[in-house]
């Protein structure tokens, strides 16, 4: 009794621990691999296109392109560029793209590609560097000082930061008198942008434009998106010029802050740039590799996540078997079914996976049916254990070999099925129910065949399921847990579910 305890101990403190470890590795899969529970989840990959065109001026070329960090709203999944003839080269410390060519006589063409995913919010949390001091602008005469205070004083009937009263001022529809003729005729983007940093630096409030691409599906040939970047309480603040909302939106991809330029060209005239977007989706578990590079965790290389398709697949279904057996182990221990060997009804259950669920039990049903009825005229025979055995197993294949033909003629895909079940452990099923009959009588024969099904359908129902198959491989540390369940129901002496209507009696006499 006290070796037992100790043993059960042993394996309590060993399933702690595995569930411990279990929790910590399914935690790190999720945070740092993108790891799901669903089996269809999903990741948004966008391809943004930058498209730069210009006129060579006859001197060597130079084309110099703010690209995005490798850190803040999304992470880079791949970045390439398509220049023909040209040497590029990644200034890394000043995020920009050089690519250098010599004298060039004809229009250029040149592409910049970049794909992103796993966006995050950023609000408040893009780094940069304290502004200047910024110099109050000189006013050109008394009547601009006027106009400007009074365009300040409307400004203060709103609610908010400075930034965001002046741009809901000159967004709203019906602009005051004296706002509408601060603005010109033509509100561009651009226009509006240096207007509202203009306005601020009456203030002394530091402020600057930031470029970037709105991520929209379908959205081809446009130019950079502009916003506001506001220096608000010791850090920067991104506004929406037309809605004065605070943040950067999540479907923005910042390239260009301040006072550095989206796009130089040197050697050339009439440059331009053009973005266009498109959306592909991926696989979240196939983005493992991606974020677990990103993340720099090493462990990714060691797991299986990083073979090849074919021997995942293999594995994919290796992975549920030890919950299959846990189920069976439960159901013959703590219940007390009993069935016609102990995993025969894993194996039978994994049949019907692959032949579907109504065709297989068909299928199954006609077999073993039949072969009871070969086998007991084999009986008569009185043939040897081995031989019997050998002849109902070739018996079982002539019944697939029957069925599967006749469903191939009758266009019955049904009987088809029969050939993908295990034919040794059917030919062993017959023989282990004639053996019971002979022995038992039928009503036992009888009484396991039906377990051994009924154990074999709620295991295809818990091994059949998308979302559990999934989870068992993607989260393969639980079968340690699963491993000291097993283990520690080893050590369980006591009465059986089924066993206690049987002693019953016992438990009121005593």
């Amino acid at each position: 009794m006290k070796k037992m305890f100790s043993v059960r101990g042993g394996l309590t403190v060993f399933l702690a621990v595995s569930v411990l470890f279990a929790l910590v590795m399914t935690w790190y899969k999720i945070a740092v691999w993108g790891f799901s529970f669903k089996p269809t989840e999903k990741s948004d990959v966008w391809t943004v296109d930058a498209h730069i065109s210009f006129v060579p001026s006859g001197q060597p070329i130079e084309v110099s392109l703010a690209t995005p960090r490798s850190v803040g709203a999304y992470r880079i999944l791949s970045e390439d560029a398509v220049a023909k003839g040209y040497e590029v080269t990644k200034d890394e410390k000043n995020h920009r793209l050089i690519m250098a060519s010599k004298a060039r006589s004809v229009k250029q063409d040149l592409y910049y590609r970049i794909k992103l995913y796993d966006n995050e919010d950023t609000t408040g949390k893009v780094w940069a560097d304290k502004p200047a001091k910024v110099q109050k602008p000189q006013f050109e005469s008394e009547q601009q000082k006027q106009m400007v205070d009074e365009i300040w004083a409307l400004a203060d009937e709103k609610e908010g930061s400075k930034a965001k009263r002046i741009i809901e001022l000159l967004n709203e529809e019906s602009l005051a008198p004296v706002v509408d003729t601060f603005l010109p005729v033509k509100k561009t983007p651009k226009i509006m942008a240096d207007k509202i940093i203009w306005l601020l630096s009456t203030k002394g409030v530091p402020a600057r434009i930031v470029r970037g691409v709105k991520l929209a599906e379908k959205k081809h040939a446009a130019s950079a998106d502009i916003m506001l970047e506001v220096y608000e309480g010791s850090k920067w603040q991104v506004y929406n010029i037309e809605t004065g909302a605070m943040g950067l939106p999540k479907d923005f991809v910042l390239f260009q802050r301040g006072d550095v330029s989206l796009l130089d060209v040197s050697g050339g005239y009439n440059s331009s740039i053009k973005f266009s977007v498109v959306k592909s989706v991926i696989s979240s578990f196939k983005m493992a590799n991606s974020r677990a590079k990103y993340e720099n965790s090493r462990l990714f290389d060691y797991t299986i996540y990083d073979l090849p398709s074919l021997e995942q697949n293999i594995l994919k279904w290796l992975m549920i078997f030890p919950l299959g057996i846990l189920l069976v182990v439960v159901l013959r221990n703590v219940i007390g079914i009993s069935t016609m060997g102990t995993f025969t009804p894993m194996l039978v259950a994994m049949a019907l996976v692959r032949t579907g669920f109504v065709s297989g039990f068909f299928c199954f049903s006609v077999i073993i049916a039949l072969g009871l009825l070969i086998r007991t005229l084999l009986t008569r025979l009185n043939l040897l254990l081995v031989p019997r055995i050998s002849a109902v197993v070739i018996f079982v294949i002539l019944i697939m070999q029957l069925l599967t033909v006749f469903g191939y003629r009758a266009e019955w895909r049904v009987i088809a099925s029969a050939a993908f079940f295990p034919i040794i452990i059917t030919a062993w099923i017959i023989e282990r129910a004639c053996i019971t009959w002979e022995e038992e009588g039928a009503r036992n024969a009888v009484k396991q065949i039906v377990n051994t099904l009924f154990v074999a359908v709620i295991t295809y129902f818990v091994i059949s399921s998308a979302y559990i198959r999934h989870i068992m491989f993607a989260f393969n540390e639980w079968n340690l847990v699963i491993l000291a369940i097993v283990m520690l129901l080893g050590t369980y002496t006591g009465y059986r579910l089924t066993e206690l209507k049987r002693f019953a009696p016992l438990v009121k006499e005593k």
